[in-house]
């Protein structure tokens, strides 16, 4: 059997660690090409209308792998950490699938809970014993699997530029440079470094949301808090950039509680959506870096001003 793997949603987070269970284990895969117009085409001609951009995306993945495979790999994941979800259309993310595009192969429908070695080995184990592998190597696939997510680098933190931001938002929104056109490269141009969330040590973002006044029971929300406001504090970063999908109930609540713990620090939102125009985009990004530019020269303004007025 050839496996397919949608390159949207959690597969930029987990998956080297899926491509490497399945190499270990000598089955073949194919992977979906990095999104383009053709798979967004795809995703908003099958999606229903009031999802969000990287659901409409995934769907634009799952329709160009269904008739070049026979399995396509659509993780049900439930949740990450202990006491914590992610998005509930994940949990639903199959049944949406099936019901908006036709002539599906056969799809992963196992809910996959991440808390536990346990829980996520026994999702291992199920598609390993549905390819006919034995237990014993899809136990040394597993294992070899853990390691190459452990080993891989993860996010950005770019040096040797004037300024840096915080570039939040979700997985798939940071590192699909389709969807978020390019931001990174485009801030690079302009002078403007950027870091993760991944570049935060987790008990950091853990003390972090502890000053809130309930803890957040979404991981996306947490992590993107807590990195936000680590970030913010030890004062590394000259400003934040959230990428945040049009009509996600998670950013709403998180980008406000971030605003108001900051601030006047420099923040933008960037909402994307399928309908977003590159060209606006560019004209924001640009006066988000000019914006660095002023405040910088005018905390050296204020800075010297108060020295003479020390002298004097």
């Amino acid at each position: 059997m050839l496996i397919g793997l949608p390159k949207g949603l959690m597969y930029w987070k987990y998956g080297i660690t899926v491509r490497t269970f399945l190499e270990e284990l000598g089955l073949e895969y194919i992977v979906s090409p990095d999104t383009n117009r053709d798979i967004l085409d795809r995703g908003v001609n099958t999606c229903v209308d009031d999802a969000c951009l990287p659901v409409k995306v995934f769907h634009g993945h799952v329709d160009w792998l269904k008739d070049r495979c026979d399995l396509i790999i659509t993780p049900r994941i439930m949740k990450v950490t202990e006491r914590e979800f992610i998005c509930p259309k994940f949990c639903g993310i199959i049944e949406m699938l099936k019901n908006s595009i036709t002539g599906l192969p056969k799809l992963t429908e196992m809910p996959l809970n991440m808390v536990t070695r346990e829980d996520l080995l026994r999702w291992f184990m199920s598609i390993g014993k549905s390819m006919g592998c034995n237990r014993k190597s899809i136990l040394q696939a597993y294992e070899k699997a853990i390691g190459a997510y452990r080993d891989m680098e993860k996010g950005y933190d770019d040096s040797g530029y004037e300024y840096k931001v915080a570039l939040i938002g979700h997985p798939y929104n940071i590192y699909d440079d389709y969807c978020n056109m390019n931001l990174r490269r485009k801030l690079n141009r302009l002078g403007v470094g950027v870091i993760t969330e991944e570049k935060v040590d987790k008990s950091v973002i853990e003390e972090k949301v502890t000053s809130l006044f309930k803890r957040p029971f979404w991981s996306f929300a947490k992590n993107s808090y807590g990195a936000s406001i680590a970030l913010y504090e030890q004062g590394t970063i000259d400003g934040i950039i959230y990428i945040s999908s049009f009509a996600c109930g998670i950013d709403s609540i998180v980008i406000e509680i971030i605003k108001d713990y900051i601030g006047d620090f420099p923040f933008m939102v960037l909402k994307i959506d399928e309908h977003t125009g590159e060209a606006g985009v560019d004209t924001r990004i640009e006066a988000f870096c000019d914006m660095l530019e002023r405040r910088n020269l005018n905390e050296d303004k204020c800075s010297e001003s108060g020295k003479h007025l020390h002298s004097c």
